[in-house]
């Protein structure tokens, strides 16, 4: 009897791993960008979004960015002077290290550095950041930025909402069709709810009430920390780097730009 289709499992969240095609592919593209361009820069990207990144992109059109693994990219720039495919560009490689990557361009370096000196997005914190904040929500009636602004300026949190706040650990109820935290809608005689506190590793759960309430504690930018310039063969370095918010140190979390 032919086995059934039926009893077949599509895992349809299964990632595929990057061939030896691939990184070859990578290498070789780092390799043949070092002689086209006058500037190599390494950065870093603090709560990496692709949606940010892509219109990074978009505004670099005629630069190339790289990502991979920081290995990978050292041996392609060269990590000796017998082996750098450009005199200089192998002291680029003690900043290859963690979630950062190559930026090739023929603009003006004051042009590439006010660029990304002005790039800053906020977003909403994923879990694991740490929170920038403390974040406590007023007794009594629940409102939609939790606190945030003044009352009369703010407007109520749907009741539809007051399941998953109580499911997501916050004591509230209804009251007259409102949602109120605490004994009574005038908040007397009772707490406010903490969020989190400054500097808190945010869960799951805490990252959740934050994007309901609107409270964004998570910021996207690039930070240049060095920029090798073929014309002298020289690597200036720009900035230390920083242990950021957000920031992911595993050179496997991103691809190249192909």
């Amino acid at each position: 009897m032919p086995k059934s289709k039926r009893a077949k499992v599509f895992h349809l969240t299964q990632v595929t791993k990057k061939t030896r095609e691939q990184k070859e592919k990578l290498f070789t593209n780092i390799r043949e960008c070092v002689p086209q361009y006058q500037h190599c820069y390494v950065f870093a990207i603090d709560n990496m979004r692709n949606s940010y990144l892509k219109d990074i992109r978009h505004e670099l059109k005629d630069c190339r960015l790289f990502f991979g693994k920081t290995k990978l990219t050292a041996r392609a720039l060269g990590t000796t002077p017998e082996d750098a495919q450009a005199d200089g560009i192998n002291r680029l490689t003690p900043y290859l290290s963690g979630s950062v990557g190559l930026l090739f361009t023929n603009r003006d370096p004051a042009a590439i550095q006010s660029y990304f000196s002005d790039l800053s997005q906020v977003d909403f914190a994923r879990a694991g950041t740490r929170a920038t904040r403390d974040f406590i929500i007023p007794p009594g009636v629940v409102y939609s930025t939790g606190g945030e602004v003044p009352a009369e300026h703010d407007v109520l949190v749907s009741h539809t909402l007051e399941p998953e706040l109580r499911r997501l650990g916050m004591p509230t109820r209804m009251i007259k069709g409102k949602v109120v935290l605490g004994g009574d809608d005038s908040g007397e005689g009772s707490e406010g709810y903490v969020v989190c506190k400054e500097g808190d590793v945010l869960d799951s759960r805490q990252t959740r009430l934050l994007k309901l309430f609107s409270v964004c504690m998570s910021e996207f930018r690039v930070q240049l920390l060095a920029r090798w310039s073929a014309e002298t063969g020289e690597v200036v370095e720009l900035s230390k780097r920083e242990v950021v918010n957000g920031g992911k140190d595993d050179s496997d979390a991103m691809s190249d730009d192909d």
